[in-house]
């Protein structure tokens, strides 16, 4: 089977935007430095976080149609199991957001241990696994209700904008066990 391949020219402008907005997303309250004052308040804090998935959600259906370019047939089967996708996929990021957090709660205040390092290593693991546990499930229903081309289409996307909100976060997270330095 041969994979029709995603132009870089249309994906590469696209993706660059997304992978802007997915550092905001997934940083917004947990990075070391921040260009945005974060809501102190919790409740205003997950408003905020709930304004940028929403951002960034609008922005990947977006590229979305113009890769897959759905006929109306297609469409009518695909965006029914992706909103079902996005709502466990929201779940998946929360956990991740929660693991990121904790981290930099444990880096902030000195904390980190063996233990807590070993518990949250387990926990980002089990959250890859889960991320790609969440892509098998929903390949394999967009594939018997849409095509397997069209699964594969949705995987490439998915694929691209997962290792653009990875690169964000590893290019903001400190070293584990590294001291924080005094401002």
């Amino acid at each position: 089977m041969k994979l029709t391949p995603i132009r870089h020219t249309t994906m590469k402008p696209i993706l660059y935007s997304l992978a802007l907005l997915a550092g905001a997303f997934l940083f917004q309250g947990c990075a070391t430095s921040s260009h945005q004052p974060v809501p102190a308040n919790p409740d205003e804090a997950r408003a905020y976080f709930e304004v940028l998935r929403s951002d960034f959600n609008a922005d990947k259906i977006r590229v979305l149609n113009q890769v897959m370019k759905l006929t109306a047939a297609e469409a009518d089967k695909f965006w029914p199991i992706y909103r079902d996708y996005e709502k466990e996929l929201a779940g998946v990021g929360d956990r991740k957001l929660a693991l990121i957090q904790e981290f930099m709660a444990h880096h902030r205040a000195g904390t980190l241990t063996d233990q807590n390092s070993r518990e949250m290593a387990e926990q980002w693991l089990q959250n890859v696994q889960d991320r790609l546990d969440l892509w098998k499930k929903y390949s394999r229903q967009i594939s018997d209700a849409v095509s397997p081309i069209r699964a594969a289409q949705f995987l490439q996307v998915e694929n691209q904008m997962a290792i653009f909100v990875d690169l964000n976060i590893a290019s903001e997270m400190p070293v584990a066990g590294e001291k924080q330095k005094k401002k």
